[in-house]
């Protein structure tokens, strides 16, 4: 899918001010009204955006959006992290997420199989490879093209409830 003129110059413009600030600009999208830009920590970071990181990265984006003006008439600016659970839109977006489990929904809807669920185990520029269930032999290769929606799926951990000790029915002495 190509970028419109004005995403593309967006994203030459906020490019150097996220890598200045040490942060990766994850995706830069224009629909209807609104102009969203998606920063988040480098790859491999242990930690994910910091809210004082993304309010400055929103002071200096809209401080250069502002300057040079881009954006055709009036639009609203939304500076956003990817959250826990991430669109995966382009081939960087897959490449990055290797070893999460992801859930992709096909764009064919007479598909015998339309939704797909596993862990990425790999990505390139047109294809992303996903296993289903934990069998090596069940991996399923699918064109990037092909895909209507894909995301990233937080998987939560099992917390004990606080205070979650059984009691023995016996009253303390």
């Amino acid at each position: 899918m190509a970028e419109s003129p004005v995403v593309q110059r967006v994203r030459e413009l906020v490019l150097p001010i996220v890598a200045d600030l040490g942060l990766d600009l994850y995706d830069v999208e224009q629909r209807g009204g609104t102009l969203r830009i998606t920063v988040d920590t480098l790859p491999g970071s242990p930690a994910g955006i910091e809210l004082d990181q993304l309010a400055l990265a929103t002071r200096l984006i809209s401080r250069e959006l502002d300057h040079t003006d881009p954006v055709p008439g009036r639009y609203t600016l939304e500076v956003t992290s990817p959250g826990v659970e991430r669109r995966l839109r382009t081939p960087a977006h897959f490449q990055r997420e290797i070893g999460k489990t992801v859930a992709v929904r096909l764009s064919d809807v007479e598909a015998a199989e339309r939704r797909v669920d596993g862990v990425l185990v790999a990505a390139d520029d047109t294809t992303a490879t996903i296993r289903v269930g934990g069998d090596p032999a069940s991996e399923r290769v699918i064109e990037l093209a092909s895909i209507d929606r894909a995301r990233t799926v937080f998987e939560w951990d099992a917390q004990p409830k606080p205070g979650g000790k059984k009691k023995s029915g016996k009253e303390p002495s």
